[in-house]
């Protein structure tokens, strides 16, 4: 089997990459770009440009949308819910379905729906972009990583390997898919939410008191892990760390992004996450609780009126 169609949920600053890269190969007759409502309407009208050229994308309401061979997801976790229900309309009985969403519950959550024989693991990694209303800028295109959930090396597996190669999307398939993930994971908590609420850029992270910031959050994620059989280390901190900081210092975290466009943060995933495991293993987080509940509140307080005031 080869994959001849994709499906697209989410064109955001990491479904838009995927997408273009995708469409270039396919061609936009076999690549479905899924939305409803008013953001459908919405991409109608207002083209897409990414690096200031337009892309060809394919918009179709999700009750209009074909089978497909492989279903890409790239919406926020708070939108997760709605994407499972326009995945419906394309998913088929050999459909691959791979979840680029933060966190670590999102497979989980469409392996309730779909079953776990047409789900594989995956996110995106070192993908640095900007998305500001129909423009995305992107300056790095990542690297996909994706796996079986028992790691094995499946005929699909090498299905997409093919895929990829023909679409030119770098990509990883590691030994150890779950590691990989809660790697991913502890960036994103460490580094996403310290610069939500600093409204830092990547530049901020060269700052000693942001690196002391980010190894007193990232060691309470790396007690988590650990307790959760998952083998994290204080040196795959410091190497994130030292990543970061050679960044372009102007790049953004999607949370910063989602801070500065007064959205909702995907904060639950985060922090939140970590929090709700380390109850269960009696671990005190009191740097991640705080910064939970840090964000919560600066989401929160943002939505007053001054007739509330």
């Amino acid at each position: 089997m080869k994959i001849q169609n994709v499906s697209m949920i989410g064109v955001g600053a990491v479904g838009g990459v995927i997408a273009s890269q995708i469409t270039k190969t396919l061609g936009s007759q076999n690549v479905e770009c899924l939305a409803d409502g008013e953001r459908l309407l919405r991409y109608k009208q207002k083209e897409i440009f990414l690096n200031g050229q337009k892309q060809d994308f394919n918009f179709v309401a999700s009750s209009k949308a074909k089978k497909s061979d492989l279903i890409i997801i790239a919406t926020k976790n708070l939108q997760l819910d709605q994407a499972i229900d326009m995945a419906k309309n394309c998913y088929g009985e050999n459909t691959i379905i791979l979840s680029l969403l933060n966190g670590l519950q999102s497979e989980k959550e469409l392996e309730k729906v779909f079953g776990k024989k047409n789900i594989l693991y995956s996110f995106v990694i070192s993908l640095n972009s900007i998305h500001e209303k129909n423009q995305i800028y992107v300056s790095d295109f990542g690297t996909l990583v994706f796996g079986e959930g028992d790691n094995s090396q499946s005929e699909r597996v090498q299905m997409l390997k093919n895929f990829f190669e023909e679409c030119k999307i770098k990509y990883l398939n590691p030994t150890d898919i779950h590691l990989e993930m809660w790697k991913k994971f502890l960036i994103n908590t460490t580094f996403n939410s310290l610069s939500a609420i600093t409204r830092s850029t990547y530049g901020g992270f060269n700052f000693e008191v942001m690196k002391t910031l980010a190894r007193k959050i990232g060691n309470e994620v790396i007690q988590v892990a650990n307790a959760q059989n998952v083998p994290l280390t204080t040196q795959m901190l410091e190497d994130d760390i030292n990543m970061m900081c050679s960044h372009d210092p102007l790049g953004k975290t999607s949370m910063l992004q989602d801070f500065e466009a007064n959205r909702k943060s995907e904060n639950a995933w985060f922090c939140g996450t970590v929090n709700k495991l380390a109850k269960l293993h009696n671990i005190e987080t009191p740097f991640c609780t705080f910064l939970e509940q840090l964000i919560e509140g600066s989401e929160a307080v943002r939505t007053l009126k001054p007739q509330n005031l």
